[in-house]
Formats: structure tokens, C-alpha cells, sequence
């Protein structure tokens, strides 16, 4: 898929996976002790948007630009704000000519006793990130291969907290590797959080994954879909996914709130919808 996230970012799938990554981390700071989110592919964390690779494709003004300047329902406003609120502290004049990747989403959300463990193994990204976080004691920037993280890194000490797997589908056989590092991963650490993001472009493969992890005996994983447009004839990253494993209680409800409101703002098709399906745990779906 070749997924350079420079010349995506901002883009609808960020403002989904963001959202769903913000929901997680408001809800686990609901209880007072600490908790620990690793991040096993955290990019350069930061993103501008006024760059050649974003204004080459554009995707962000599609994205979050139309995020930003949206007027929502005061319910809506709420759930979102936690995202909002990272976008907006890092553009204090306004607007959104940078955008915060996930560990600086997570970063502006943890209070004084969380930890952020953020995972890269390109070199010069890895560096940026560093630089990014340097002298920060909340964040641990580790230059590794986030496939073994899931093994060396689990359980957190904290032993609470979300994994957030975001890979950059750049090779073959990223649906397999999701599949076994969440296998390997729960099976350290079955009470934590998963958090999975895939794309909706190749529908077979897609089916595939499902398919496997419903043989994983992993007992609670709920999909979330999100497509912005039907499948097109050519490959093209039509939608975006999210795989919870032990989600939050609530997730589910607030998600059939948000859901449909930021179909309403990001489709680019009137055959745009969404939905969310339990692939183990519940029965419900939900979804148009």
C-alpha cells in the first residue's frame, strides 16, 4: 500500500483513528491510577501541513481541515475535544497548519503520573522523535521494531494502559503481522487495551483479517469501520478501520453518536457509512 504518512496526514482516516485513540485515552483517566500507552509505530509525531508531500495530495483539508471549522452539537463538540484540544495546542494562532501524529495526541492527554512509550524504527525518524521529546520523563522514545515490542515491552509495569498498533502497510503481509502480534501480545498482557488500524482498500484481504482474528480466541474485539465512499474499481483507500480488543464500556455507545456526525462531514459519496461489529465478545452490530 506504500501508506507515506507525510502525504496523508490530517486526512479522514487520522481524524477516525484519532478519534477512536483520544476516546480510549480519556476513558482510562477516569480512574486515578496511572496508566501506560505504547505506541508501536509512532512515526515523527508531528506534521506539517503546509509541506510539498501534504499540499502534493491535500488530504487533510478533507480531513481535519473540515473537522476544524466544522459547527457540531454540544455532545458531539465534547467527545471530540480531547482531539481537538491536541490539534489546537499546537496551532495557537489558529487553523491547522500542523497536526499532531498519535504520540503527541497522547502526550497532550496524559497527566503527571501516565507514561507514553513511543516506538520507531526508521532511523531519522526515530531521531525526530527524540529531539521532539527530549527531556520529556513521561515519554520513553525507543528506535525498535514495534512487532517485537509487543513481546519484550508487555506487560507495562503500570499494568494499565493501550497498545495502539499502527502500522504503515508499506510491505506485504501487515494483516498477518496484526493478527500474531496481537496473539503474542494478549497473551502477555490479556487485560490490556489493543488498539488496531487497518485500511479499507484491499476487501479481500480485509475479510481475510477478520476472519483470523475471529479464530484467535481473543474474547472481546470490536471492529469499527468507516468508509467515505464506496469501493472503487481501482485500488484506493476508500475507508479506515479499527480493531479494540477490550474496549472501554462505553466506547461502543459514544462511537454510534460520533460516527454517524463525522460521516455527515467527511463523505465524499452518498453510499458513504459506517459501522462497528463485534468480531468476539458481543452480538450487536451496528451500523448503516
Amino acid at each position: 500500500m506504500n501508506y507515506r504518512h507525510a502525504y496523508h496526514a490530517g486526512n479522514f482516516a487520522d481524524v477516525v483513528k484519532h478519534t477512536v485513540l483520544a476516546r480510549i485515552v480519556d476513558y482510562l483517566k477516569l480512574k486515578a491510577k496511572a496508566f501506560r500507552v505504547i505506541d508501536t509505530h509512532a512515526g515523527i509525531g508531528f506534521y506539517d501541513l503546509s509541506s510539498d508531500e501534504a499540499q502534493k495530495t491535500g488530504e487533510w483539508r478533507d480531513g481535519i481541515g473540515r473537522l476544524e471549522s466544522a459547527r457540531l452539537e454540544p455532545e458531539i463538540t465534547n467527545l471530540l475535544n480531547p482531539l481537538l484540544d491536541a490539534v489546537h495546542a499546537m496551532n495557537p494562532e489558529g487553523g491547522v497548519r500542523f497536526y499532531p501524529g498519535s504520540p503527541l495526541i497522547v502526550r497532550h492527554l496524559l497527566r503527571k503520573q501516565d507514561r507514553l512509550s513511543a516506538i520507531e524504527l526508521h532511523p531519522a525518524d526515530a531521531r525526530l522523535l527524540k529531539e521532539r521529546f527530549a527531556g520529556d520523563f513521561q515519554t520513553r522514545v525507543l528506535e525498535l521494531d514495534g512487532w517485537l515490542a509487543l513481546g519484550a515491552h508487555l506487560p507495562p509495569k503500570e499494568k494499565r494502559g493501550l497498545v495502539l498498533i499502527d502500522p504503515p502497510f508499506e510491505r506485504d503481509g501487515e494483516f498477518d503481522r496484526l493478527v500474531d502480534g496481537l496473539v503474542k501480545a494478549h497473551r502477555r498482557w490479556p487485560g490490556g487495551i489493543y488498539a488496531l488500524w487497518y485500511p479499507l482498500k484491499d476487501r479481500a484481504a480485509v475479510n481475510r483479517f477478520r476472519t483470523d482474528l475471529a479464530q484467535t480466541g481473543v474474547a472481546k474485539i470490536l471492529d469499527i469501520r468507516f468508509e467515505v465512499r464506496p469501493p472503487s474499481p481501482e485500488p484506493r483507500l476508500d475507508g479506515t478501520g479499527m480493531i479494540v480488543v477490550n474496549p472501554p464500556f462505553r466506547l461502543e455507545t459514544e462511537l454510534r453518536t460520533l460516527l454517524p456526525a463525522l460521516k455527515t462531514l467527511l463523505a465524499e459519496s452518498p453510499h458513504a457509512r459506517w459501522g462497528t461489529e463485534w468480531i468476539a465478545g458481543e452480538a450487536a452490530s451496528h451500523g448503516e
